[in-house]
């Protein structure tokens, strides 16, 4: 039992929480680079916030650039014990028009994990853990973000698989029909690795997808251009914005203890006199708990 320190990770048409109380930029340093932004710091009431937004102020930063290890990193070190991802997605289902929200509940990754920004785990040579990602968000944290959603207007389906690709350039037609084929329901550039590693942190995780366009599997309709998402992403935003404030308002006074905060007891492999004392040392604040 304890406290909620709530990240809020903010993609596309989230930029800002309006409602933080106390709020103030604070820079955190991680040992795994530059996070995308400092964070701002803050409470609603008396659960307290820490908003990270995804591509910087400004919107700086391109999907496979975004540093999700240290943006990870520090909102872990920065005292959250949950996080809160908003993103904008495309939609690979009639139903899920632009405008609604998905809650996800499974992820499908075809990000690259060569060169760039996109490792997918904190742990390698000298400390080697394998975290499971069967059930890959929080069950908790996802129904309290659906009924936030609802009650801020929004419509909002109750689960559904993200299609996480590279970009930065949107996919061609003959991807967007593949993926609807394999299952996924929606499309975007950024939750991977960002939800592994969420969890290799320890901290439960949500992700509530604010639908701006139907990608381009539509025969009989004009491809998505940027205009077009910008346009819709500002109209969720007003919505998203609401339903985090919902979002703390409803959770309980107390926050119990999740299965999800203890993972790594199950998933480190290497004994402790086999463990690199430097990549022991980046971990202090990931896998801290356990070392």
């Amino acid at each position: 039992m304890g406290d909620w320190t709530i990240g809020i990770i903010g993609g596309s048409g989230l930029y800002q929480i309006d409602s933080l109380e106390d709020a103030q930029w604070i820079r955190v340093n991680s040992p795994f680079g530059e996070a995308s932004d400092e964070i701002l710091c803050g409470r609603i009431g008396n659960v307290k916030l820490r908003f990270l937004p995804r591509h910087g102020r400004g919107h700086r930063i391109p999907p496979s650039e975004v540093n999700a290890r240290a943006n990870i990193d520090a909102l872990k070190r920065a005292g959250c014990t949950d996080i809160l991802a908003i993103s904008s997605v495309g939609s690979l289902r009639e139903e899920l028009e632009p405008g609604s929200f998905v809650v996800v509940d499974q992820f499908i990754d075809r990000t690259s994990k060569g060169q760039g920004a996109r490792p997918s785990t904190f742990f390698g040579t000298g400390m080697v853990a394998h975290v499971s990602m069967a059930e890959p968000v929080c069950e908790r944290l996802s129904g309290f973000a659906a009924s936030a959603v609802e009650k801020a207007g929004g419509k909002v389906a109750k689960g559904g698989t993200y299609l996480a690709m590279e970009g930065p350039q949107f996919s061609t037609r003959a991807e967007s029909h593949l993926y609807r084929e394999w299952g996924a329901d929606v499309i975007g550039m950024t939750a991977m690795p960002e939800a592994k590693l969420a969890r290799e942190a320890e901290m439960p995780y949500a992700l509530v997808g604010m639908v701006t366009d139907y990608d381009c599997w539509r025969e009989d309709a004009a491809f998505v251009e940027v205009s077009e998402v910008i346009a819709q992403m500002q109209s969720n935003g007003d919505i998203a914005r609401a339903a985090v404030e919902h979002f703390i308002a409803g959770l309980p006074k107390t926050r119990k203890v999740s299965p999800l905060d203890t993972v790594l007891d199950h998933a480190v492999i290497t004994p402790p006199d086999a463990r690199d004392p430097q990549m022991l040392a980046r971990l202090d604040a990931v896998a801290g708990r356990i070392l």
